[in-house]
């Protein structure tokens, strides 16, 4: 998309601005920094950026990506894989 080093509030404006209806993000920060009151998009945030802790862990992320709504914020905690 062309996003690599745009800050988080200009992230969220850019991903709902192209008719994103969700960030996922393993930022837990973001929560504090970014205010989603009137936004359309919502935020599933990550217990973790470790791409096999992800990959092996969809269905928690997939049950978040369901239910979840504009301009909600969910937390998402991953397992590590043994």
């Amino acid at each position: 998309m062309g996003w690599a080093g745009v800050s988080n509030g200009d992230l969220i404006a850019a991903a709902e601005a192209d008719g994103f209806d969700v960030l996922i993000t393993a930022d837990g920060n973001i929560r504090y920094q970014q205010n989603l009151t009137g936004r359309r998009i919502a935020l599933i945030v990550l217990s973790t950026n470790i791409w096999p802790t992800i990959r092996a862990n969809p269905a928690p992320i997939l049950a978040a990506i369901e239910t979840i709504q504009p301009g909600d914020y969910v937390e998402v905690a991953l397992d590590r894989p043994p």
